[in-house]
């Protein structure tokens, strides 16, 4: 039988926090980079972000980012923009909500950005009918 020579397989990766807790620098975006707000994940990492400047983009989740750091719906990232494509982007960083509340302060992103909420895609909006069905008691007692 072979010897084992590592310190452990998958799950000793799995146990592994990269240092969460502590406050990191807030990186400003440079040349080239923009900041976005993530509509909706797509899968296979990939997500679709309005941008800043108002351009909606199709973003590419880099590989170092890739089932480490977990992107939602209305999360702030920092996106690196194509010269030859401009409607595609890739992802450099997500901000965290209080990075994100600080690039709010500084002025950096706009004040009509919501931190912390999902976004709603205004193609998807079915003009404000809800799921909600309310029943009687007389209907109840029917079935």
């Amino acid at each position: 039988m072979p010897k084992n020579k590592g310190k452990g397989g998958k799950n000793k990766k799995r146990g592994k926090n990269e240092a969460d807790d502590e406050k990191r620098e807030l990186v400003y975006k440079e040349d080239g980079q923009e900041y976005a707000q993530v509509i909706r994940m797509l899968g296979n990492g990939r997500c679709e972000a309005m941008c800043i400047d108002g351009t909606k983009r199709l973003c590419h989740i880099r590989g170092k980012m890739h089932k480490k750091v977990w992107i939602a719906a209305g999360d702030i990232i920092l996106v690196g923009l194509r010269e030859y494509q401009d409607d595609k982007a890739d992802v450099i960083l997500k901000y965290m909500a209080d990075e994100a509340r600080r690039l709010q302060q500084y002025e950096e992103l706009p004040e009509s950005i919501r931190v912390n909420e999902s976004v709603m895609d205004p193609e998807d909006d079915d003009g404000g009918i809800d799921d909600y069905v309310d029943f009687e008691d007389e209907d109840i007692d029917r079935i």
